[in-house]
């Protein structure tokens, strides 16, 4: 039994599109879904966003209070109260997502977003700028759960993955942005402070705009306002899709009701299928964070000024070369992730990253030698690092999880995973400059290369490939791989897939 003989009606199964190739959707061809997907990503943005603009703003903040000039601890916690904020974020997001809507989930964001950047920009101490930094963190948790979620369930399947991605390239172009503005305001008064204070522009932009949007079509069968979710659908497929995809979900929903409540929100963990999608989504978003694309984004001005380029203005301008190759690998993995698949550009992405981390590692120990070679060999490191990362594991972990989990859990489960992703975040971020100052830098990037060598394997055997499925094959995936071996069980499956 393979998934494609008992799916092939499903509406954009790669079944169905060889039936009616002329059903297929192309995202340029229809301005309403990239419109949609362009607004929904800019929590994609505020992410990047903050991620990257501490990095440089950290240099600033370090010479307006002596107090963080002289502690790596406050420095660290700086950095990492976001992620804090992040993780209460994720956790509560999905929830929101669940039970509001991903459109008032994502409103919710922009508006503790835009109170964090005021404060931040306003703190007259490390104290106060370490509370506007926690609620910058609880906006964008909620972003980082919302935003792939909204993309993707607005997203035809044949092109889910490059929406999905489209949003991780506004996370590395926000990053980008913010070196350019870290630049921009080196020699404006206030400096740290407009670099924080701008970020709360585009949730305010957001916010207006998600004011016209609509909400997430699935979201709406859910909630049985099946009108509502018909006029947006009629807005991205053409007729004749458009009532395949109609009675496809009506017939979902009804299911849905019918197994009642208590059996949409039981336990999770109680799903065998459940637990192999949050093993391998959960398992993709820490590896992500533990493979260091965090500590590169977040201290990339410092590891540069630790391989021995000290001017401030100097480290900022090389750390937005490494900034513009990730947006630019991102931009090669919207391309990938739908031609080569998810577990191969995970995997390929990988065998780069452990190569790139073993040169970085190299360069920092050798560093003593005293030859400027090793200095510019750790920004070469750095470079490949983000080439090889981005077009993969920046990408997939979003995607996957965006696509993985039932459509009844898919809030729940994708918070819990995005939780996943801030607390490893969280970890990193507050250990990496303690670890290195104990061990060394160059033996910190072998540790990073030893968990990316773990991190391939786990993808190796974990993680399917989802190119191309709907949601309704996915789900039958999980099913197949948690009970495929038990005839019964499949037998079963066969039959209320093809009464379906």
């Amino acid at each position: 039994m393979t998934i494609t003989t008992i799916t092939h009606s499903i509406p954009g199964s790669s079944g169905y599109l060889d039936i009616y190739p002329e059903r297929k959707v192309s995202a340029f061809k229809n301005p309403y879904i990239v419109g949609l997907t362009a607004v929904a990503s800019i929590g994609g943005l505020l992410f990047g966003y903050d991620t990257g603009v501490i990095s440089g703003a950290l240099l600033y903040i370090k010479d307006d209070f002596e107090a963080v000039r002289h502690s790596n601890f406050l420095q660290e916690t700086i950095v990492s109260m976001a992620l804090a904020g992040a993780i209460v974020g994720a956790a509560a997001g999905g929830w929101i997502n669940d039970a509001y809507g991903r459109k008032k989930a994502t409103v919710i964001a922009d508006v503790i977003f835009t109170l964090g950047a005021i404060v931040m920009a306003a703190a007259p101490d490390p104290y106060v700028l370490i509370l506007g930094r926690l609620f910058i963190g609880l906006g964008v948790g909620i972003a980082s759960v919302t935003a792939p979620v909204y993309i993707a369930e607005l997203s035809p399947s044949e092109i889910r993955g490059a929406l999905v991605s489209t949003n991780v390239l506004m996370i590395t172009g926000g990053q980008f942005l913010s070196y350019l503005i870290n630049l921009a305001f080196t020699q404006v008064p206030g400096t740290w402070r407009w670099m924080l204070g701008v970020s709360g522009v585009p949730a305010v932009i957001q916010f207006f705009l998600m004011l016209l949007l609509p909400e997430s079509p699935r979201w709406l069968f859910i909630k049985n306002r099946k009108e509502e979710a018909i006029t947006v659908l009629s807005k991205i497929y053409d007729f004749a899709r458009l009532e395949d995809e109609v009675n496809l979900r009506t017939t979902q929903s009804e299911r849905d009701h019918q197994r009642g409540d208590n059996i949409r929100y039981r336990d999770v963990f109680k799903s065998k299928e459940i637990r192999l999608a949050l093993l391998a989504g959960a398992g993709l978003q820490a590896f992500q964070q533990f493979t260091g694309i965090n500590t590169v984004m977040y201290y990339s001005p410092t590891i540069v000024q630790m391989a021995g380029f000290h001017s401030n203005e100097l480290a900022l301008l090389l750390s937005l070369i490494v900034a513009a190759m990730n947006a630019a690998g991102t931009v090669l993995g919207i391309y990938l992730i739908d031609h080569a698949g998810r577990r191969k550009l995970a995997l390929f992405s990988l065998g780069g990253v452990i190569a790139s981390l073993i040169i970085l590692a190299l360069s920092f120990i050798n560093q003593s030698s005293g030859s400027g070679l090793y200095g510019w060999l750790a920004v070469i490191g750095l470079a490949l690092y983000i080439g090889f990362f981005s077009p993969g594991m920046g990408t997939v972990p979003w995607t996957v999880n965006s696509e993985v989990y039932p459509e009844e859990y898919r809030g729940t489960c994708g918070g819990m995973s995005a939780t996943v992703n801030w607390v490893s975040n969280l970890i990193v971020a507050q250990s990496f400059l303690s670890v290195a100052a104990a061990v060394g830098t160059g033996p910190t990037f072998l540790i990073i290369a030893i968990i990316a060598v773990f991190a391939f394997v786990f993808v190796f055997v974990y993680v399917p490939e989802t190119k191309g499925l709907t949601f309704d094959e996915v789900e039958l995936l999980w099913k197949q791989r948690a009970w495929g071996n038990n005839p019964e069980y499949a037998q079963n499956l066969l039959q209320n897939a093809n009464h379906s």
